[in-house]
Order: C-alpha cells, then sequence, then structure tokens
C-alpha cells in the first residue's frame, strides 16, 4: 500500500520526494554590467519565489505525512480485520485486527499466501474470486472457510482492487457463529415443520399464532382453521374445572405444565395426549409466549392399560392374579399397622373340581370357575380383594376387621353360595370348597407364613370332610415342619436302604389257603425309627419321589415272588400298590421297565397283581388306559382297591378286564348280620360275580366278620384276623408250616 506522495523503490520502500529546483537558463546579454545587474536582480527575486515555493512544498509534505500516518493508525488499528493481497495473494500488509482473527503475528502474514489458508476443496474457488476482483476492478463479495491451525472459521470476504489491479483490499469478518446460527435456526425449523409431536405457539391472549403440520395431522385443522383461534378449540370436556384451574397454577408459578390431557379432533373424536406446555417471558418478564408440545398416546395408554391388566389380572375370571394379590396382601398388612386393625386371609380350594374338568370337559370347567369367581365377589365388600392363584384356588383377602366374627359370616356365606347349583348350558353342576383361614396379626407376623398358614388350614378342612372352613392352629404348623422334614428325610431313604417290604396274607375264604399276599412299603428311619406310610406316601407322591419307590417296590416284590413260586408255590401271586401318578408319567419307557424286568429274570405275570384306586379309571386320558391295557396283555393281573369309596363305574370295569375288586374295610369293620354294610357286600359280590371278577373282603377282624363274607360268596379275605403284614422270612412260614 502506497502512501499519498510517496514514491516507491523497487525495493518496496518508500522514497522520500525531493525539493523542487527551478532550471536556471542564463543568457549573454549584450550589454555588460547593466544587464547583469538586472540579471542579479532577477535572480533574487527567482530565488525568493523559489524559497516560498519549497517552503510550500515542505508544508504539503508535512500534511501528507501527518495524513499517511493517520491512515496507517486507521488501518492497523481498525477493528475490523484487513488485509492487502498481490495477484497471487500473497499477504502485502494486515492490521492487528486480521492478526488476531488469523492467530498468525504480522511478522509471519507477510510472507503467508491467503490461499493456503482457505479450505483444500474451496482453494480453487477463492483463487477465482481474487483474480475477479483484480480484473474487474468492482467490489467483490464472497464466503470462505478458513483452516487454521487448531480450528477452522467462516468468513465474509469483501475485496476492491487498488489502481493499479496489482493489489487489492479484503476486509474479513467472522461469520462463523452467525452461520452456526443460521444452521440451528436452519434446523429448528426443519424439526418444526418434520417432528412428529404437535406444536402450537399461543399469545399472551391464548390465540393460537402458530402451528407446525403435526399438529394439522393429529387435530384435523389447517393453519387457516387454527391460527388466530383460541386454544380452547380442543377443549374435550372430560376435565373439570378443578383440573384446568391446577394446570393454570402451575403455569403462572413455573411457566410450566407436563401431564395426561383429553382433547378433541376436528372430527369430534376424543383423544388422549401427553401434553408440555412452556412459557416464553420477554426482558420484563411478561408472557410473550406459550409453546404447547403434545403427541396421541391413546393407543400407548390403552396398551399399557392391556399389559397391565395382563401382567395383573387372571384372562378367564377377570379377578386379581397371584402377582397383583401379593401387592395387595402387603397393601393390607400396612393398613394394619396404620389403623391397628386385624384382617384374615382366606384359601379357598374347589372340592374334586379335576372330577368337573374329567367328565363334562374343560370349556363347563372354565365356565364353572367363572361363575365361582362371580359368586365369591358378591360375598365380600368392595374393599376386600378376591384372587385367583391358579387352577381352583382362590383366595380372599377380609382387611379393616372391627370383629373377628365377621370372618366366620363371609365364610359361611361362601359355603352356601357355592353349594347352589351352577347352571351351564344344559348341565347342572355341584361345587363344594374347602376353605382355610389364618388371621393377621394374631396368627403370625411374617406375610408369607400368612398364606402359607391359610392353605395348611384349607387342607385341613378337606380332611375333615371338605365344604367346611377351618381355622389356621398351632397343631397346623407343627404337622406342616413335620412334613417338611419327612419330605427332606425321604430324599435319601432309598439310597441308604431304609425301605423294606412286609408282606400281608390274602387267604381263600372257602379253604383257608394262601396263594396270594399283598407287598406293603415300610421306612425304618434311623433317628425317627418306624415310619407309618400313611406319613409318607403322600409325601412321596408330592414330591415326585414316589417313581423311584415304586420301581424299587416292584422289583424287590418279582424278585421275591420268584423265589417263592420256586421253592413253595408256582402259582403264588403277590399284589403291587401303583400311585395313580406313576400312571401319568410321560416317559414311555418307564412305563416298559416292570414288563421287561419280568422277562429279564423269567417271571411270568402272572406272578404279579397291579393294585388301582378307582378314581383311576374315571381318568379317560389314553396315558392311563394304554398302561392298563399293556398290563393285561402283558399277563400282569389288575385290582381294583378300596371299592366301593369313589367314583366307580361298571363300563371301565368290563373295559379293562379288571381281575379283583377288593371290599374296602370300611363296608367291613363291624360287619353284622343284616346290617346295610353287609347288603352292600352282598351286592358288590354278585355284581362282580356276575362280571366274572373275584372278591377280596379287607380289613378282616374278626371271625364273624369273615364267616360273614364266606356266606356272601366273598373269595379272598385280607386282614388281620390271619395275619398283620410280616417280613418275607416271617411270611414263609404260612407257605412252610
Amino acid at each position: 500500500m502506497k502512501k499519498p506522495g510517496s514514491r516507491q523503490h523497487e525495493n518496496g520502500k518508500l522514497a522520500e520526494p525531493a525539493e523542487q529546483q527551478l532550471p536556471l537558463k542564463l543568457a549573454t546579454e549584450p550589454n555588460g554590467p547593466l544587464d547583469a545587474e538586472k540579471l542579479l536582480q532577477a535572480l533574487q527575486v527567482h530565488q525568493i519565489e523559489l524559497e516560498s515555493q519549497n517552503e510550500e512544498l515542505r508544508r504539503t509534505r508535512a500534511k501528507l505525512d501527518s495524513a499517511l500516518a493517520q491512515y496507517t493508525d486507521l488501518y492497523d488499528f481498525a477493528p475490523m480485520a484487513y488485509l492487502t493481497l498481490d495477484t497471487e495473494s500473497h499477504i502485502v500488509h494486515a492490521n492487528h485486527a486480521a492478526a488476531h482473527l488469523l492467530d498468525l503475528p504480522r511478522s509471519v502474514l507477510y510472507r503467508t499466501r491467503f490461499a493456503t489458508l482457505v479450505c483444500p476443496d474451496s482453494c480453487r474457488v477463492f483463487i477465482a474470486f481474487l483474480a475477479k476482483t483484480l480484473e474487474s476492478g468492482q467490489k467483490e463479495c464472497d464466503e470462505f472457510t478458513l483452516q487454521l491451525e487448531d480450528r477452522s472459521i467462516i468468513i465474509a470476504i469483501e475485496a476492491s482492487a487498488e489502481f493499479n489491479q496489482q493489489h487489492c483490499l479484503a476486509i474479513i469478518i467472522d461469520i462463523t457463529q452467525r452461520k452456526q446460527t443460521e444452521r440451528e435456526l436452519e434446523l429448528a425449523a426443519m424439526v418444526y415443520m418434520a417432528i412428529g409431536d404437535a406444536i402450537m405457539v399461543a399469545d399472551p391472549n391464548n390465540r393460537i399464532i402458530a402451528i407446525n403440520p403435526a399438529f394439522t395431522r393429529q387435530t384435523g385443522y389447517t393453519e387457516q382453521e387454527a391460527i388466530g383461534q383460541n386454544t380452547n378449540l380442543l377443549k374435550s370436556g372430560r376435565h373439570d374445572r378443578e383440573f384446568f384451574k391446577s394446570l393454570w397454577a402451575a403455569l403462572q408459578k413455573t411457566g410450566h405444565w407436563e401431564g395426561e390431557l383429553w382433547n378433541k379432533r376436528k372430527n369430534g373424536e376424543h383423544y388422549l395426549e401427553w401434553l408440555r406446555i412452556d412459557t416464553i417471558y420477554d426482558d420484563k418478564g411478561n408472557v410473550r409466549q406459550r409453546v404447547a408440545t403434545f403427541s396421541d398416546i391413546t393407543k400407548a395408554k390403552l396398551a399399557d392399560e392391556l399389559i397391565w391388566k395382563q401382567a395383573n389380572f387372571d384372562s378367564l375370571t377377570g379377578l386379581p392374579n397371584r402377582h397383583l394379590f401379593h401387592d395387595r396382601l402387603q397393601l393390607a398388612i400396612k393398613q394394619v399397622h396404620r389403623d391397628g386393625l386385624p384382617m384374615a386371609l382366606l384359601f379357598l380350594d374347589l372340592d374334586q373340581f379335576k372330577d368337573v374338568n374329567d367328565t363334562l370337559g374343560h370349556d363347563i370347567g372354565d365356565v364353572l370357575l367363572k361363575q365361582t369367581a362371580q359368586r365369591l365377589n358378591t360375598c365380600v365388600r368392595e374393599i376386600d380383594t378376591v384372587a385367583r392363584m391358579g387352577g381352583d384356588e382362590f383366595t380372599i383377602i377380609l382387611g379393616e376387621l372391627d370383629d373377628l366374627r365377621s370372618i366366620d359370616r363371609v365364610a359361611r356365606a361362601i359355603l352356601q353360595s357355592l353349594s347352589e347349583p351352577f347352571l351351564i348350558d344344559t348341565e347342572t353342576v355341584y361345587l363344594s370348597v374347602s376353605v382355610g383361614i389364618s388371621v393377621y396379626p394374631d396368627d403370625t407376623s411374617k406375610i408369607d407364613e400368612l398364606l402359607k398358614n391359610a392353605d395348611q388350614a384349607m387342607y385341613a378342612a378337606k380332611e375333615a370332610g371338605r365344604n367346611s372352613f377351618r381355622y389356621f392352629t398351632r397343631t397346623m404348623q407343627d404337622t406342616a415342619d413335620y412334613r417338611m422334614h419327612i419330605a427332606n428325610d425321604l430324599r435319601s431313604a432309598l439310597t441308604d436302604h431304609q425301605f423294606l417290604l412286609n408282606y400281608q396274607p390274602i387267604v381263600e375264604l372257602a379253604s383257608g389257603d394262601i396263594h396270594k399276599a399283598e407287598a406293603l412299603i415300610r421306612w425304618h428311619h434311623p433317628q425317627r425309627g418306624q415310619v407309618s406310610p400313611a406319613d409318607f406316601i403322600t409325601i412321596a407322591e408330592e414330591t415326585g419321589l414316589i417313581f423311584g419307590m415304586g420301581d424299587w417296590v416292584f422289583k424287590e416284590t418279582a424278585q421275591q415272588v420268584k423265589h417263592w413260586r420256586t421253592l413253595f408255590d408256582p402259582q403264588f401271586q403277590v399284589s403291587v400298590n401303583k400311585s395313580p401318578l406313576q400312571f401319568h408319567n410321560h416317559n414311555q419307557k418307564c412305563f416298559l421297565v416292570w414288563p421287561e424286568h419280568l422277562l429279564e429274570i423269567g417271571l411270568s405275570g402272572e406272578g404279579i397283581v397291579i393294585e388301582i384306586t378307582e378314581g383311576l379309571l374315571m381318568d379317560v386320558s389314553s396315558e392311563v388306559s394304554n398302561k392298563l391295557l399293556g398290563y393285561r396283555d402283558a399277563g400282569i393281573e389288575i385290582s381294583l382297591d378300596d371299592f366301593g369309596t369313589g367314583y366307580s363305574s361298571l363300563s371301565y370295569l368290563n373295559k379293562y378286564h379288571i381281575d379283583y375288586l377288593k371290599i374296602d374295610q370300611s363296608f367291613v369293620h363291624n360287619l353284622a348280620s343284616g346290617s346295610n354294610n353287609l347288603a352292600l357286600c352282598e351286592a358288590i359280590i354278585a355284581m362282580a360275580h356276575k362280571l366274572g371278577i373275584k372278591v377280596i373282603g379287607e380289613g378282616i377282624e374278626t371271625a364273624a366278620e369273615r364267616d360273614l363274607l364266606l356266606d356272601a360268596g366273598c373269595d379272598f379275605g385280607q386282614g388281620y384276623f390271619f395275619s398283620k403284614p410280616v417280613t418275607a422270612k416271617e411270611f414263609e412260614k404260612f407257605l412252610w408250616p
């Protein structure tokens, strides 16, 4: 940049202007001294003029120097960044603002090509921009990105060529922040237009001043229809005044509200939305705008409610399920601690519900469960909880009990209600229920024990004859503890060889001969001594240990029968009890094990009789029938134990070719001439003989009972009158007197 009034040497430095000198041309005058004097005078005048001109020049130069210095200061210390560039974009001069903007000392900038600071992908464009500026002589403007040492910036450049078109003066402005703001505004505008949530902007008077496309999609109102309307345009009328009073109170206090709100679309349809309202204030704290953002959550809410309902309610009956029951029980316990009033838990189990499913089908059973749930709800208060635990088990929570006698009233109402006949399609079904009751905190202070206590009490009700209710007692707990210990000890009893077999003779009544026996398992506990089968058989069934025990009994018995057949009686036969659970073992190999074992040891199937209960015959599943027929095909005979105490069907007796009926000892005990029991025994014997079935009388304890059964035509007798169960060695005395 040349300072005004200066000249520039080749080295680029400015040279001082020389004083103006006027040339003096000496002429020879012909008149001698006179002319010389005139000449001297003229020279003196000229000298004076010349000095005057030189003084003017000096003053002018001083003014120029001052102006140049002032210009240079303005250039160097201007707040805007200035650069002087040559045709190759070298920086000829830079002011302090430029050095600060580019973060480089001016001494470094003077050796730098500005084009090298431009991002590589824009470098060619900048060079073309510089050439156009120098050629056109016009002011040119553009924007470029500079890549500095540790950052990049966006600049706006305004360049003008100097008169010689060899340099240009460029003004550079950092517009990085402005560009970022513009991008953010563009992005915000794009989001505003594209966002799935509806947006509505209202003025302080609640007039709609802006909406986005999602607003139209969700509400049905176009921009032309919504702008200028009051925000209550969408009001559904489903919220009361208190709701909106609370909403506006929050807006006035915090400027923000968020929550669920029912609104109405243009077509009148109501929908649930999640609404967020934010307030924008001006500098003085006055409301300038309110921005509402909302989304339709109707389907999501319904889905959440469905998921919650499925997780907490029984799909069949609509009652609270096990999960929600536990939540309600915890709440009831907390209520006891707050109010000091006790609560009761009732555990209900429908009596013999399985028989309904087996005989009438599961569809009828499902309807029965639904109707049961409805009847139970009519027996309790609204504050009480009726829940279905699964299957045919229900629980009832009775809270806030002022009078414990009300528990009795509820329990009796339940028994009465469920004893009424159920009319399902064309079927009339009769039902009963066993109810166990435990009171909190009287029975226990632990929530998990409360349910266990009620469950134990329910089993006590069943053992008492069903269709009744029982309260939990400490004796029940002691019994439950005993059963738990028995169950634990049973797991090692088989491997520790604690079981043994006893045999009870089955006597031919007409001759008194013994060709049969029943094998009975006995458990000799190392600490407890002899444990009654009544104490451990049901536990073995509940724990699944019955399968291993049953296999052991069969194999031990088969080996003993083979031995006795070889030594004493080739027709000898032993009965083995088989639990109904063993018939429901889905492993087909388990069924084949017994016949295969007989083949392995060389024992005919006729040496074994399998004793089953009447209830098993009522099981119509192919699993049971196939196994019964399979045993028949293997030559193994079938005996029906405890006949007369269950649900019998003559067609099943004939279908499965039952070989023996055992009259239950309840009919034989104290059997007397002319009694009803004797009549029943005579009827059973006559019916069995008509079907080709032989009869065994159980529980004979007296000669009179034996004689009455013999006179009635009974084939065999079994009981303490003949012998109690004894070991195999003792039993051989009957075979070899």
